[in-house]
């Protein structure tokens, strides 16, 4: 697998976790999906603006009584890009979540077989 293989945009941990809970398709309150991932309110802001600006969410602010309440959904863009993400994984990992074809020891390292280290 090269690098240029991978979604740049998932593939950091938090906004890999945002979309992945997003990809249930319900609509997500901030307040909710920062419960859902642990994140910061500040780092969950950012993240999900880089997600809005490339158009893998969508962001809507609706009334809930006298506040304002911001939700995510995850848009059809963004639904591809998280499942073609998956299946470069799975497909790395040897289609079925398995390392390789079992020349991968238990720690997930590849057995040299030259022995040499």
């Amino acid at each position: 697998m090269k690098v240029q293989d991978l979604d740049e945009l998932l593939g950091a941990p938090a906004r890999l976790a945002i979309v992945a809970t997003v990809a249930d398709g319900d609509r997500w309150t901030f307040t909710a999906l920062r419960g859902e991932t642990g994140l910061a309110d500040g780092n969950l802001h950012v993240q999900t603006r880089k997600l809005t600006a490339v158009g893998y969410l969508v962001r809507e602010r609706e009334q809930q009584g006298n506040r304002t309440v911001t939700c995510f959904e995850l848009t059809e863009k963004g639904r591809q890009a998280f499942q073609n993400h998956i299946r470069r994984l799975s497909r790395a990992l040897g289609g079925d979540g398995r390392f390789g074809r079992g020349d991968f020891s238990e720690k997930g390292r590849r057995q040299d077989k030259s022995q040499v280290w």
